[in-house]
């Protein structure tokens, strides 16, 4: 029996099986431990991939690095009847006192698989090209990066070979992003370049640490990874600031709706695995290549390893009291990075083929004995219906859900606005469904 195939039973589970489900267990057992682990071993192989490092050499450094990757990703467009556009997205950055000791142009590669019914709307998927030692300015020492962050960016390349084989209605970003060691800069470039190309981002998934299944606290978890998120945007106004001192929704920002997303994918599909929310935009005090794209306002998590090993991140190659030092390829769980690979494919899959959101979701209900929601259809999704969720205020997950069909309002007599959290979805006419978007204002 293929466990993979054990579809659990949830409250939300209101429509029929859809034929398309099958395509999440086909994409699960397409993704390839042994290409990953080729994957990772070439990108070490590369010597260092520092963001300063040579860009020269055919060899060594992270110029030697990005052309492969863009190879790659051209390799797997040809297979796919160009399936991908490929690119370098630049962006120049002058030295400063910290981390860039030289002005440097920092090269992120792209490979867009573009959506047939919205274009201009992308999931992205991200892993980090570049890698460091000790001292983040030394560009020059043996720098593998095995597992930080070789093994995110297998995991993108990965998932572009086996998603290029299907056909989405949104748009498709697979990323290597660079600079994400010296200050997060590729991912800032590339947030501004989609805000400038006026790119409608449903989400990113930031990849960094995908591979390493033993912590430093000796701990060892092949099963469970974690899901970090923001609680609310960046860049809100103060008018949403204040309005939810009133209304609520302080876990409930876009970001921290992907991420639910991606648990309850995971939940579904992968009923093995251990997804854990973890309420922080990273870990604590420490940066990752989504946050750019949060400070824009746009959703993003990161996905990474449960049980982390400092020993292993950032240093020098070396053993010191018996101690091994550095981020080398014995560290890296293969399996385990195809695991986490598949948890993005489907994530990936699923909201490639998922509908719009509603749009200016608002709800009411004050001094009523029901909750009332309304909504405004989106103009270029193929909807079948809508779907209203609610929980309790101190839970993590959404509990309770109502097909409530074809409609743009709804009453949910008998539910008391003030002891729940509300949301909205939208159903596909593939059965599909959106990510749920929280109410922002309210309505008498």
């Amino acid at each position: 029996m293929n466990y993979f195939k054990i579809i659990p039973i949830l409250i939300f589970t209101s429509l029929c099986y859809s034929q398309s489900e099958e395509n999440y267990y086909n994409i699960i057992d397409s993704i390839s431990e042994n290409r990953i682990e080729s994957d990772i071993k070439k990108l070490v192989s590369f010597g260092t991939r520092h963001t300063l490092s040579d860009t020269l050499s055919i060899t060594t450094g992270i110029g030697a690095a990005r052309r492969w990757i863009k190879k790659s990703f051209k390799d797997i467009s040809s297979n796919c009847n160009n399936c991908l556009e490929v690119f370098y997205q630049k962006n120049y950055f002058i030295k400063n006192k910290r981390r860039l000791i030289k002005d440097v142009w920092i090269n992120n590669v792209i490979a867009i698989q573009r959506g047939l019914v919205n274009p201009n709307r992308y999931i992205i998927m991200s892993g980090d090209i570049d890698s460091r030692v000790s001292d983040p300015n030394n560009y020059t020492s043996l720098s593998p990066g095995a597992n930080d962050n070789a093994s995110g960016m297998a995991g993108v390349i990965e998932a572009a070979r086996v998603l290029s084989k299907y056909k989405f209605d949104n748009s498709i970003i697979y990323v290597g992003l660079s600079g994400e060691e010296q200050g997060l800069y590729g991912g800032a470039g590339l947030a501004n370049y989609a805000k400038k190309n006026n790119w409608e981002i449903i989400g990113i998934l930031n990849n960094d640490m995908i591979g390493n299944i033993e912590g430093v606290d000796g701990v060892i978890d092949n099963l469970s990874f974690r899901i970090f998120s923001e609680p609310t945007p960046a860049n809100e106004s103060e008018v949403s600031i204040k309005r939810r001192r009133f209304y609520g929704g302080e876990v409930d920002g876009n970001s921290r709706q992907l991420a639910r997303y991606i648990h309850n994918t995971v939940r579904k599909y992968m009923p093995e695995m251990n997804p854990m929310m973890i309420y922080r935009l990273d870990r604590f005090g420490r940066g990752g290549h989504h946050r750019p794209f949060n400070d824009l306002g746009y959703a993003g998590v990161r996905i990474m390893e449960a049980h982390e090993n400092y020993n292993r991140q950032h240093q020098d190659i070396r053993t010191e009291n018996g101690i091994e030092y550095g981020d080398v390829i014995s560290g890296v769980n293969f399996k385990y990075a195809k695991k986490l690979t598949a948890v993005n494919a489907i994530n990936l899959a699923s909201l490639g083929w998922s509908p719009e959101e509603p749009k200016n979701v608002k709800i009411g209900g004050a001094v009523k004995p029901s909750t009332k929601l309304k909504w405004e259809n989106p103009k270029n999704s193929k909807i079948l219906g809508y779907k209203i969720y609610w929980r309790k205020t101190t839970s993590a997950y959404w509990e309770n859900s109502r097909f409530v069909g074809d409609t743009n309002e709804f009453t949910l007599n008998g539910i008391v606005i003030d002891n729940f959290l509300f949301g909205v979805s939208s159903v596909g006419t593939n059965n599909q469904e959106s990510i749920i978007v929280f109410p922002k204002d309210v309505f008498n």
